[in-house]
C-alpha cells in the first residue's frame, strides 16, 4: 500500500517549523478526541448525576496563584457561581459528546481548554513545575482542534460538506471552520 507523505510547515513570528505526518498520525489524532471526549463526558455526566457539584468551595478556597483574587471574586458573586454550577457539570457532557461524535469539534476543543486553563489556574501549585495534567490536557484540547480531528470519523467530515444553494457549507460560509473539523 502507497502512502502519501503529509508534509506540515507552520511560521510564527519569524520563525518556521517543518515536519512530517507518520501514517499512523490520523489513529492516533482520532484516539486523542476520544479520550478526550470520554474522560470529559464521564466527569459531567458523573457531576450531573450526584447534583453535588457546587463551585462555591473550590472557587472560595483558592489561596494562591496568578488568579487567585479572581477565583475568590467570582465565589463571591452568587448569580456567577449559580451560572458556574451549571456551565461546568453541562459544558463537561456537551463537551464530551462534540469530541466523541466529532460534531462541532474546534468548538468543543475551544471550551475543553478553556476549560482546563480555569483549572490549572485555579489548582495553582508549582512546587514541582508549572506542567501538571491540566496543563497537559489543555494542550491535548488545542491539538484536537489544530488537526481538525472531527474530520477522522467524525460528524464534522459530512457537515462542512453539507450543501447549501449547490456548495459545501465550509465554501459558502468560510466562518463555520473555526468551529468544525
Amino acid at each position: 500500500m502507497a502512502t502519501e507523505e503529509v508534509q506540515l510547515q507552520s511560521t510564527v513570528a519569524g520563525y518556521t517549523a517543518t515536519g512530517k505526518l507518520h501514517t499512523l498520525s490520523v489513529w492516533f489524532i482520532l484516539a486523542l478526541r476520544l479520550m478526550m471526549g470520554l474522560a470529559f463526558l464521564q466527569s459531567g455526566v458523573d457531576k450531573v448525576l450526584s447534583g453535588e457539584f457546587g463551585a462555591a468551595g473550590y472557587l472560595g478556597s483558592r489561596e494562591a496563584g496568578p488568579a487567585a483574587d479572581l477565583f475568590v471574586s467570582m465565589a463571591e458573586t452568587g448569580w456567577f457561581v449559580d451560572f458556574v454550577n451549571i456551565a461546568v457539570p453541562w459544558g463537561e457532557v456537551l463537551i464530551g459528546l462534540g469530541l466523541i461524535f466529532g460534531v462541532l469539534t474546534r468548538l468543543a476543543a475551544f471550551w475543553g481548554a478553556f476549560m482546563m486553563l480555569m483549572f490549572y489556574l485555579g489548582n495553582w501549585e508549582i512546587s514541582h513545575g508549572y506542567i501538571n495534567g491540566d496543563f497537559a490536557y489543555m494542550l491535548v484540547f488545542l491539538s484536537v482542534a489544530a488537526f481538525g480531528a472531527g474530520r477522522i470519523l467524525g460528524l464534522d467530515a459530512y457537515i462542512e460538506q453539507y450543501e447549501i444553494a449547490g456548495q459545501p457549507l465550509v465554501e459558502r460560509y468560510p466562518w463555520t471552520r473555526y468551529f468544525l473539523g
